[in-house]
């Protein structure tokens, strides 16, 4: 999805505490970078600085030196500056905005902010924002919840179990990020974080209970509305026809986004305590990141027996 004006406007203006002052007509403009420029000697029209698709960031000075121009020269100016290829521009610091700029941003169709953070905060939290914004995004179906600390996704089919598992976690003091809809962002080579949707946010679907609030049942500590994605639960039913990982050496992956993260195979049956075995497979993984790995010590020690074994 392409970072839009509209988009950076809706998404940041909050925090940004931005006001949209003129060029309405321009918010579908694309950012194309998602790194912003500060104005500097582009505010004079003369000199040809603007990156194409950034983001203009004006500060003191270039209000400043805006200001001490001739009344009757400003005009110029400001068609000149806007007549370049920006995204967009923002003026920091909560400082006042000069009718002429305003006027050649109506006219350029240029959408033209104001801001009450300091230039220098503005700047930082933009760069931050676009950040964000430029991450890679998807949606898949499926619970997220955070156990131990480490961000869970419970993957299967409608009605498998995930929601009532995720339930039974919370019930035993872990925490819910998100069920159904889930929002997964790429931050970085190797970072996936999930959250979920906005309309259903802290809200769990369960069967024969219908549609509960979990934040309301259970207390802001039970929820977190966003968690770093590091092992995925593939949930199933249980097939004797088919060969499961019973020692668990498999090194299975489950890729989104092009970030492989750790992964297993649950079948479940009606004698198996699903939630049980979703919370000490979180314990198995956090003790495989500090080297401890069960299955493959007892493989070493049961070859070290044969080797020792005497023949006959």
């Amino acid at each position: 999805m392409p970072v839009t004006v509209d988009r950076f406007q809706q998404a940041c203006a909050a925090a940004l505490r931005m006001k949209l002052l003129a060029g309405a007509d321009g918010v579908g403009r694309e950012i194309a970078d998602q790194r912003v420029q500060k104005t500097g000697l582009g505010i004079t029209g003369e000199v040809d600085s603007v990156h194409e698709g950034r983001i203009q960031i004006l500060g003191e000075t270039e209000i400043t030196y805006f200001e001490n121009q001739e009344p009757a020269r400003r005009p110029a100016i400001a068609d000149l500056f806007f007549s370049r290829p920006m995204a967009c521009a923002v003026v920091g610091g909560g400082l006042g905005v000069p009718a002429e700029l305003t006027a050649a941003a109506g006219r350029r169709a240029v959408p033209l902010y104001s801001s009450e953070l300091p230039t220098s905060a503005l700047i930082e939290e933009t760069v931050k924002r676009l950040a964000l914004l430029f991450s890679q995004t998807a949606t898949i179906h499926g619970v997220l919840v955070e156990v131990l600390g480490v961000g869970v996704l419970l993957l299967g089919r409608s009605g498998i179990g995930k929601s009532e598992c995720a339930l039974d976690l919370i019930v035993r003091g872990h925490r819910f990020v998100a069920d159904d809809v889930i929002h997964l962002e790429k931050r970085g080579p190797e970072t996936l974080l999930g959250r979920g949707s906005d309309l259903t946010r802290h809200h769990m679907e369960i069967r024969g209970l219908g549609i509960i609030n979990i934040r309301d049942l259970f207390g802001p500590p039970s929820i977190t509305d966003l968690k770093k994605i590091e092992l995925a639960i593939q949930i199933e039913e249980w097939d004797a026809m088919k060969e499961y990982d019973r020692l668990g050496i498999e090194d299975r992956r489950a890729v989104f986004l092009d970030v492989a993260i750790p992964s297993l195979l649950i079948p479940v049956s009606p004698a198996r305590n699903l939630a049980t075995i979703v919370e000490v497979a979180v314990r198995n993984h956090l003790l495989k990141g500090q080297g401890v790995f069960s299955a493959k010590d007892l493989l070493a020690r049961q070859r070290t027996l044969s080797r020792e074994a005497p023949p006959g």
